[in-house]
């Protein structure tokens, strides 16, 4: 390992790489300890400690919600315009030939579309945060002027934006996935700052919580790696060519399913699409009336372990077969297959082999999928039969889900980069 991160530094071009992503990773930090102007300290700490759900959400933005920063609303309105246009690909074909079947050029314009919903979500987002900090007995924001009420909206948006175009300077010019690697170095960031809280409130009698956590810990941990690093070969043959001389194909390979080829993403939009009935419920709960109790009931619903565990569960299964629906098409493999003269032992060429691949990644996902889900809500679990929550990156699971996977990620890619440049010295 040692001798590996050696050479990884000996290497121009990729010391040039990971250093740029480390210097972004400064920025982000940077941005996410300058806090916006008006904003009432104490009042906040307040409100943080009673809205467990504001906890959550700071977790994916690596703590700068809770400083209220110029970043306060992290990726989540990129992750959100995203989703929401992954979805319309099922409602509208011309999307989904766009994004498919255009190759290259089709998904550039596909995350324009996404780039341009970021910023109107990102308004509406920091509106519905301003009114919710405006709200109540103890506000954390005072009364502003339309003027200052639009320059806070323009400046909570650009910080989104400024965070998205970060994002796309790592995947670009650095190495792994931008996105991932800012949500990453959110979580890292807490960890310090919760190992200190930890022991600031030490309590001998919560020893067997702690030790059952971190028990949990090392078993996602297992989890994440086996999960990632699982894969399903399908044997591939080629059948034999003769070209003038000579004699091409006629030998065997195979063609690697993971167990989840959708990675963390799953875990991210499940989470990001969870915060929104809890941060609605939680505004709509000072309304009053009606509304506003069944708002509250609600928002007491999801603070349970149970209700926001299941819920979590099941939107990190639905979530791993609709992603893997949209970037993994059986259909243009087989047609790839049948236009090299490859095929899969005992099934035709084309459309059965599409229906075959279907078949496997089916049963593959349906494993990759509980496994995952499974493994999101343990800690959530035994914070609901202990009743303490350790530390808050573990909250869900989905801290660690996400650190894991983006280390390995990484790493695979950096091996890549090593693999390649030795192949260069033949």
């Amino acid at each position: 390992m040692l001798d590996k991160i050696i050479q990884i530094f000996k290497i121009p071009d990729l010391r040039k790489k990971i250093l740029f992503v480390l210097g972004i990773f400064v920025v982000f930090r940077i941005m996410a300890n300058i806090p916006i102007l008006g904003v009432d300290s104490q009042a906040l700490q307040r409100f943080f400690g009673e809205a467990e759900i504001f906890g959550f959400l700071n977790l994916f933005t690596g703590g700068a919600l809770d400083t209220l920063s110029i970043v306060m609303l992290g990726l989540g309105p990129y992750i959100t315009a995203t989703i929401i246009l992954q979805l319309l690909t099922m409602i509208f074909p011309k999307l989904q030939q766009m994004y498919k079947e255009e190759g290259e050029a089709g998904r550039q314009k596909f995350n324009q579309y996404g780039r341009i919903a970021t910023v109107p979500l990102a308004m509406l987002q920091g509106f519905g945060m301003l009114s919710l900090l405006q709200a109540g007995p103890d506000p954390v924001v005072g009364a502003l002027s339309p003027f200052m009420v639009l320059v806070w909206l323009l400046t909570v948006a650009a910080g989104s934006v400024f965070l998205m175009w970060l994002g796309e300077l790592i995947s670009e010019k650095g190495i792994g996935n931008g996105v991932s690697l800012l949500i990453f170095a959110g979580i890292i960031a807490i960890v310090p700052m919760e190992i200190g809280h930890v022991l600031a409130v030490w309590d001998p009698a919560m020893l067997p919580a702690y030790l059952l956590f971190f028990a949990m810990a090392l078993v996602i941990i297992a989890g994440v790696v086996l999960i990632n690093e699982g894969r399903r070969n399908i044997p591939i043959s080629y059948a034999k060519r003769v070209r003038g001389m000579k004699m091409y194909g006629g030998v065997s390979t195979y063609l690697p399913l993971n167990i989840n080829p959708a990675g963390v993403i799953p875990i991210i939009f499940a989470f990001s699409l969870l915060l929104f009935p809890s941060m609605i419920a939680t505004v709509l709960a000072g309304v009053g009336g009606i509304v506003g109790a069944m708002a509250q009931s609600v928002e007491i619903a999801l603070r349970s372990p149970w209700v926001h565990g299941s819920l979590l569960f099941i939107l990190v299964v639905v979530f791993t077969y609709f992603y893997t629906a949209v970037t993994f098409d059986p259909k243009s493999i087989a047609s790839n297959l049948q236009k090299i003269g490859g095929f899969i032992p005992g099934v035709r060429p084309g459309q059965s082999t599409a229906d075959f691949m279907y078949f496997i990644l089916n049963r593959v996902l349906l494993v990759g999928a509980l496994f995952l889900g499974t493994i999101a809500v343990i800690p959530a679990v035994i914070a609901g039969i202990t009743g303490v929550m350790v530390f808050q990156f573990l909250v869900g699971g989905a801290g660690l889900i996400i650190v894991v996977s983006v280390v390995l990620e990484t790493m695979r890619q950096i091996k890549a980069q090593l693999q390649m440049r030795e192949y260069e010295t033949f």
